[in-house]
């Protein structure tokens, strides 16, 4: 019998991320800063309002563009925070966490054979999903000299007559660096001369420690060429409920909208109805969360550091990004002996892109005392191969 797996499916690697996920789910003991998923329980305000949701009898599928009361609720929670303003009948879709409003974004920009420039290192999904578009991902290196900040001579160097769109993560995933202003600003100049357009991830917008976020589309004529994809998963706690949403121009996000009328319908209605009523009232939860994971943050920095695997210092999201040269090991050994020795999981660099080579990441959306333990098992590991 043939083989009925698509070549574009087949020439999609597995993730490097999920390989660890697994090799740690079978041992004991295991300390994961694999994972990102806050350990944090999502803000009360918004799973009472879930239960009242179901209690009531909301059960029922939604608008495809998701609930007019949630869409309002992301439109004055984008203008509060970042003074812009959308229209909840035509420019913003409710979908089914980011990584569905990636897919969607994707298939509603790219032709066969269009190219996307992405940095590296990035999120795993980003150029499989440009690949399963038809489209041709076209990586380009971040340096830590650089706080692994792209820079618009670097994505205009990688530019041809084939491109068509940029797409970037910050904060970032897995390094941390959040872009500056001025460097955003770079990449909408190029975009404007090369008549480009932009998915800008930004999932991780509200967990920024140093510095502060830029919602691309606020960039001077940025609005009509972006789409701004993000959600609740990561600020809110809630990876579980799987909602995530897009903003962008009238034409893009109603080609969003027909993709996702027929592949997905509508995204969980309980947990629509659960933000649409208590988002405003979660900020102080939030805030706590953030703080915390501040504290967090430079607990593990400096225990990289005083273990001599340099740590590139995390403005945003939550990770932390050593380098591993300190032990005698590439990024993969590293990792994979880390695990075995002293169970404690943390993912490749190289995962995430070439970039990353050298690096592993380390999630710190675990409990302080876990990251605590889990330096003192990287000592003991560190005193018989550093």
């Amino acid at each position: 019998m043939r083989d009925f797996v698509s070549q574009r499916v087949q020439a999609i690697p597995p993730s490097g991320i999920r390989r660890f996920f697994d090799i740690s789910a079978t041992m004991k003991d295991v300390i994961s800063l694999g994972i990102g998923e806050p350990d944090f329980i999502t803000p009360d305000p918004i799973i009472q309002a879930g239960i009242r949701s179901l209690e009531q009898g909301h059960t029922h599928y939604t608008s495809n563009s998701g609930t007019i009361e949630l869409r309002q609720a992301i439109a004055a929670y984008l203008e509060r925070l970042y003074g812009i303003t959308y229209d909840v009948e035509r420019e913003i879709l409710v979908t089914v966490g980011v990584s569905e409003a990636l897919y969607l974004a994707a298939n509603t920009l790219l032709n066969p054979g269009d190219e996307v420039i992405i940095p590296e290192p990035c999120f795993v999904a980003y150029a499989p999903e440009v690949s399963l578009a038809g489209g041709v991902p076209v990586t380009i290196d971040t340096h830590v000299g650089e706080n692994f900040q792209v820079t618009g001579e670097t994505i205009e160097a990688a530019i041809t007559p084939q491109t068509k769109a940029i797409l970037i993560g910050y904060p970032n995933n897995p390094t941390g660096a959040v872009m500056t202003r001025e460097r955003l600003a770079e990449i909408a100049a190029v975009a404007e001369k090369h008549d480009l357009f932009i998915i800008s991830d930004e999932i991780y917008d509200r967990l920024v420690y140093t510095g502060s976020h830029t919602h691309f589309a606020t960039l001077p004529n940025m609005r009509a060429r972006t789409v701004v994809l993000s959600g609740f998963s990561k600020s809110h706690a809630m990876t579980g409920w799987r909602l995530g949403y897009a903003v962008g121009p009238e034409n893009i996000i109603g080609g969003m909208r027909k993709i996702h009328q027929y592949t997905i319908m509508s995204a969980p209605t309980t947990a629509q109805n659960a933000v649409a009523e208590s988002l405003a009232k979660a900020d102080d939860q939030v805030e706590r969360m953030v703080q915390e994971y501040d504290r967090r943050r430079r607990l593990m920095v400096s225990g990289f550091n005083e273990l001599g695997l340099a740590c590139f210092e995390p403005g945003g999201a939550f990770y932390a990004f050593p380098n591993v040269a300190a032990s005698g090991m590439d990024e993969t050994m590293f990792a994979e002996t880390l695990l075995t020795e002293e169970q404690v999981a943390v993912i490749p660099g190289s995962a995430f892109g070439k970039a990353g080579a050298g690096f592993v990441r380390a999630c710190y959306a675990t409990s302080y005392e876990q990251i605590e333990e889990a330096l003192e098992r990287l000592q003991r590991f560190m005193q018989r191969h550093g």
